[in-house]
């Protein structure tokens, strides 16, 4: 398995597209329903196929993450070979951006002593796909990369 198993929220979800994915290897409920009972290793696979399928196609597509910490935010901006970050963090250690106070706090001191901001790019080093899984896996989550872009243009500016 290249990825990590879907949880069962996310089958439920998808439903219709597992039973899709099931319908493609002419499998149908019944015939499901008997491998389920009889060989559940061959149940096991396929939901490991279907997952890293989904996976696949949710990180391709995947183009913004964000990953926030109490003094730290995250934003990365997804290229074909490379990922552009900016991180900003807070040279106030009360300051919790995992709050709601917190980020009132960063949107008045953005751009003060107290907020210091770094940018930078990265080749990817391996699959593109397997290193924004890792980001995921490490906290990360899918963005529509407003924030991102808000302050990189005033960034280059």
């Amino acid at each position: 398995m290249k990825y990590t198993r879907l949880t069962k929220e996310q089958f439920e979800e998808l439903t219709q597209e597992f039973t899709n994915f099931l319908a493609t290897q002419a499998i149908d409920k019944a015939e499901w329903d008997q491998i389920k009972a009889e060989k559940p290793e061959v149940a096991e696979q396929e939901l490991d196929v279907f997952s890293d399928l989904i996976w696949e196609g949710v990180l391709t597509k995947a183009t913004y993450l964000e990953f926030f910490s109490k003094n730290h935010i995250f934003l990365f901006h997804c290229f074909d070979t490379y990922i552009k970050s900016i991180v900003l963090k807070s040279l106030v250690p009360e300051v919790d951006f995992l709050t709601k106070e917190g980020l009132e706090w960063l949107s008045d001191n953005m751009f003060t002593e107290t907020i210091e901001m770094k940018a930078g790019k990265k080749e990817f080093t391996e699959e593109r796909n397997l290193s924004i899984f890792q980001l995921i896996q490490q906290g990360s989550f899918l963005s529509d990369g407003q924030l991102y872009n808000q302050i990189n243009t005033i960034i280059e500016s």
